[in-house]
């Protein structure tokens, strides 16, 4: 992705009361200067949102099309708020039991914040978090295609704990919401940013993950490999730039409900945290993985200001309902009986 000028964005209501959008103007028209720190580097400090409806592909239905009109945003944000407000009416007491054998869901709509506006950036409203392709799809290359298969298919087993999601076990977040690259889940979207001289930290709301980003510094031996990987960071004019490689093996596979990829240990991401308005950080990310991708592919939102605080994530390794889980696949073996469709991905 080229260089650019980039935009600031600021929330603006519609004018028909149906939708907030977030708008965005260059900063150099709203002569926007970002703040900095007591250490002389931009002031990202606070918690952001990355909630949206915008997913990280481009769904088939936009016909490979970025950026659409306000009455089709329009249109596409009034079906979500339907569909939230039919979900949060009081379940009918008299309703019949589920059909036994079938996945029974484990949330109602009161646990779930994935956003209901789509994402706007430099004033445009965006069907996909990717810009790069152009198409808005993930450039698997043949070898990519058949580890994501494979891993998808893992993600069927109930053999034992090891083989469940992570999100599943509690061990990092659902999908890529710690990162990189960060990208938006069904709930838990804030991202607290600290910052001291030598380090940022960007802790995620979804199971405390903490990314602790090393100033100046060089990456670690290549033989370490942990979660969310090895993170070094510098700052560019007024952007903080985050190189990533080195993940640990079991994070090969990114799986939430609003995106689901595949990356390799020696991925590389490099991201970029730019503050456009008082209540705005523009978030680019560019992923360099040649063993599952025929090209780089990029990526960017908004993160926007929360006044509150990030909350608590009260999920632990070796949880509760983990033996449920594995209990419940040894009873349908010992009666023959076919697993329950899974929808572990959030």
């Amino acid at each position: 992705m080229k260089n650019k000028s980039w935009i600031s964005l600021r929330n603006t209501s519609c004018l028909l009361g149906c939708s907030l959008i977030i708008a965005s103007v260059s900063a150099a028209e709203t002569g926007y200067i970002s703040p900095l720190n007591e250490f002389g580097a931009p002031d990202l400090q606070g918690t952001w949102s990355l909630a949206t409806q915008t997913n990280l592909e481009r769904a088939e239905r936009f016909n490979g099309v970025l950026v659409i009109s306000a009455e089709q945003a329009l249109q596409i944000e009034a079906r979500v708020q339907a569909r939230n407000e039919a979900s949060n009416q009081p379940s009918d007491p008299n309703r019949e039991a589920p059909t036994a054998g079938r996945n029974v869901g484990g949330y109602n709509t009161f646990w779930m914040d994935p956003g209901e506006r789509l994402a706007v950036v430099n004033g445009e409203i965006r069907t996909s978090v990717l810009v790069d392709p152009d198409d808005g799809k993930l450039p698997y290359n043949e070898q990519g295609r058949l580890n994501f298969a494979a891993a998808m298919e893992r993600r069927q087993s109930y053999d034992g704990p090891e083989v469940r999601p992570l999100g599943e076990r509690c061990m990092v977040g659902f999908g890529s919401s710690g990162g990189p690259p960060k990208l938006p889940v069904l709930y838990n979207n804030n991202t607290q940013i600290i910052q001291t001289e030598s380090y940022v930290v960007l802790l995620a709301e979804m199971n405390h993950d903490a990314r602790i980003v090393r100033i100046g510094a060089a990456h670690q031996d290549p033989s370490l490999y942990p979660w969310l990987g090895d993170s070094i960071g510098y700052y560019e004019d007024n952007t903080l730039v985050v190189v990533t490689t080195n993940f640990h093996s079991q994070q090969g596979m990114r799986s939430s409900l609003e995106h689901r990829f595949y990356a390799s240990q020696q991925m590389e991401v490099t991201e970029r945290f730019t503050r456009t308005a008082q209540d705005t950080i523009l978030y680019q990310f560019t992923v360099n993985d040649p063993e599952n991708y025929s090209q780089l592919w990029s990526g960017e939102l908004p993160m926007t200001q929360n006044a509150e605080q990030v909350f608590e994530y009260a999920c632990h390794e070796g949880n509760y309902a983990l033996p449920g889980i594995l209990a419940g696949a040894r009873r349908a073996e010992s009666e023959d009986a076919d697993y329950a469709a899974t929808d572990s991905n959030q």
